[in-house]
């Protein structure tokens, strides 16, 4: 039996270069070794105020930007949160069983409520809570991440050995997959900061369906420093950053790569990695007008995901219920 891996990404913002190098790109490259679950997770995206029109829009996005990189259909199944009325029921089961303590202590609400100031919603609070519950749904056993998500993790496998620590052996206890090189792509205006979704800045970010004169330009425009020599410094994380892309794109060593631009200058190696990084997203942008041009396609390949993982995840729901006395 092949493990399964649960996978969320929210249809929010612009997918981007960090989302493809520390996650996409992984997931297409080992979906032979593993049982895929990739989820659209749209309840997510509402713990903030979404436009209804962009938001739907979005999350069909994602799902061709999905397969338009590789995920295959046969393989794995790719499915929107909401289509599986599962995750928000066992949410609220969870929230009876997690200490307020707990939730208090996520980081990234601390860090997501200060931007919010009064406006932060109780499902921002509680969006643990139905991580946890997506995870738990499907008897997961890996849960790729990167750092700033472990924390998610294990809530969840504390949510899990609290439960069933009452109620016997209910939940599988999931597993952190953490990625390598490339897991943490950074700013290209502030490498001090991680590649974001939610950062608006022009300059920030590499998106997925940017023009071949966006990326040029955006890369021609990174932040370096005043050091002329190129090469791997974590002391220097803005020429690291650029170098990183560059080698998870061309597939050369970093001692190949610091040989190769021995002697020149950034602008040479901005050029050179705007150069691999257009040719490498051409036809995976190719894919995508194909696929976002026949939306009957994509509603399809929905509904045959959502029908593969909705009789897992009412299988758990029910041995919950069961489990704690309901129904």
């Amino acid at each position: 039996m092949k493990k399964r891996v649960f996978s969320g990404i929210q249809p929010t913002g612009n997918l981007h270069l960090g989302n493809y190098l520390g996650a996409i790109r992984r997931w297409v490259d080992a979906q032979s070794q593993y049982d895929n679950l990739f989820c659209i997770v749209d309840l997510h995206a509402i713990t903030v105020p979404q436009d209804p029109r962009a938001l739907r829009a979005k999350s069909r996005e994602v799902v061709a930007l999905l397969f338009a990189a590789g995920i295959e259909p046969d393989q794995s199944a790719v499915f929107i949160q909401s289509h599986i009325g599962a995750h928000a029921e066992l949410a609220w089961i969870l929230n009876c069983y997690i200490p307020m303590g707990w939730m208090q202590r996520m980081t990234q609400f601390k860090e997501k409520s200060q931007r919010q100031k009064g406006q932060v919603s109780v499902g921002l609070f509680d969006y643990p809570a139905l991580m946890a519950a997506d995870i738990l749904l499907y008897e997961t056993d890996l849960v790729p991440v990167g750092g700033d998500q472990k924390q998610h993790v294990e809530l969840t496998r504390d949510v899990a050995q609290h439960f069933n620590s009452v109620y016997g052996d209910v939940f599988k206890l999931p597993e952190p997959l953490m990625g390598e090189v490339g897991a943490r792509i950074m700013s290209l205006d502030n490498p001090t900061k991680k590649m974001s979704k939610s950062e608006t800045g022009k300059g920030h970010a590499l998106n997925l369906l940017d023009t071949p004169d966006e990326i040029r330009a955006k890369i021609m425009s990174a932040t370096t420093d005043s050091l002329r020599e190129i090469r791997f410094d974590p002391d220097r994380p803005a020429v690291t950053n650029l170098l990183t892309i560059y080698e998870l794109f061309s597939g050369l060593s970093r001692t190949a790569i610091e040989q190769r631009f021995a002697g020149k200058g950034y602008a040479e190696l901005k050029q050179e990695l705007a150069d691999v990084v257009i040719e490498h997203l051409k036809p995976l942008q190719a894919r995508y007008r194909v696929l976002a041009d026949d939306p009957s396609h994509l509603d399809h390949l929905l509904t045959e995901g959502a029908s593969r993982v909705q009789p897992i995840a009412e299988k758990t729901v029910t041995r919950v219920k069961v489990a704690i006395g309901l129904g």
